[in-house]
């Protein structure tokens, strides 16, 4: 049983998932931290800007909607930090790395691994798997 989990945690995909997580959670608190220390001060310099003392009151019942309005603010400015400094970037440069051309005549596909190889190759570079060369 003990042989069994070893295998399990050590297999590459939850490995992967792991290491997705922990830099999730880092990206995450310093996409929060630049909100909180550059956005939000920004926003706030004509004057103070601060909703949660916002609320009214319905038969002793107490709704604070400026904690709510400055949830979404909060949420508004991490959405547009990470589009404006994350997503454009690295849309941007996939652009670029995207080539769009045809591939050259000398090449064909592995029948494996489907990557791009030459035409007289009689090994894969990618999958090693033996290929018939083509004439």
């Amino acid at each position: 049983m003990l042989k069994d989990f070893k295998a399990f945690i050590l297999r590459g995909n939850v490995l992967d998932l792991a290491v997705g997580v922990v830099i999730g959670v880092a990206f995450g608190a310093v996409v929060t931290g630049f909100v909180a220390d550059i956005l939000t001060p920004l926003i706030t310099i004509p004057g103070k800007v601060n909703f949660a003392s916002l609320a009214f009151t319905v038969h002793h019942s107490r709704f604070a909607y400026g904690a709510f309005l400055n949830l979404v603010i909060s949420f508004l400015a991490v959405a547009g930090a990470v589009f404006f400094f994350v997503v454009r970037p690295v849309n941007s440069l996939m652009a670029r790395r995207a080539s769009g051309t045809e591939p050259d005549a000398d090449t064909r596909e592995c029948p494996e691994c489907l990557s791009v190889i030459p035409s007289a190759a009689h090994r894969c570079a990618f999958c090693t798997a033996e290929v018939a060369p083509t004439s």
